[in-house]
Parts: structure tokens; sequence; C-alpha cells
């Protein structure tokens, strides 16, 4: 497995406010939250960015979105929504080199999309 800040909390090595574990990922709130609600939600299968997936792992992004949206309706804020994010290399924002989604919630979040 890589060395990643993410593998090191997989691993326990450092800690993380982990609100949701299985057998296949971890999802723990953002240390630099973007909203109210700011969870990231992370496989346990190492694969650096959406560029290395395989078609044979398309059930690591499926069990992603499936964790982020049940973490969703159990907190509360499904109705209201929320966003996903992946991010994928330097342009596309991705600053951990392990694929993860961003769950974002608990205030109206404006646009998405405009260019920095």
């Amino acid at each position: 497995m890589s060395d990643t800040i993410f593998h090191k909390i997989i691993r326990r090595e450092i800690p993380a406010d982990i609100v949701y574990e299985d057998e296949h990922l971890i999802a723990f709130r953002d240390i630099a939250p973007q909203a109210p609600v700011h969870v990231l939600f992370v496989p346990k299968t190492d694969v650096a960015t959406l560029n290395d997936l395989k078609p044979s792992q398309a059930d690591v992004i499926g069990r992603l979105t499936l964790a982020a949206a049940e973490y969703a309706r159990q907190q509360g804020f499904a109705e209201d929504g929320y966003r996903v994010v992946m991010n994928c290399n330097g342009h596309g924002g991705q600053t951990v080199f392990q694929v993860h989604l961003h769950l974002v919630a608990g205030a109206p979040l404006g646009r998405f999309g405009t260019p920095r």
C-alpha cells in the first residue's frame, strides 16, 4: 500500500474523525472543511487517481458513491441536497494521490465549475 496521509489513516498510524468504515472503505471528516459537512470517502484499495482505475475496479467508485448517499440519508441532509466531488491530478485539484470522494453539504452550495 502507498504511503499517503489517507493510507496512514487507514492503517491507524495517524488519527482521524472516522464516521464510517467497512471492509472496502473508510470515511472521515476533512481537516479543512469547505462546507459545514465535508466528509472524505476513501477506498482501502490502493489506486492513486481515477485515471489508474481499471474496468474491473468499477465497484470501487460504486461503493464510495453508495456509502456517501447512505451517510447523507442517515445524517438527515439527503433531501436538502449535497455534492459529491472526485478530483483527478493537479489541474483537477487532487492533492492526495489516493482516489477519494468528497461529500459536502450542510448549507446551500454555489454553482460548480467556474475555473479559478
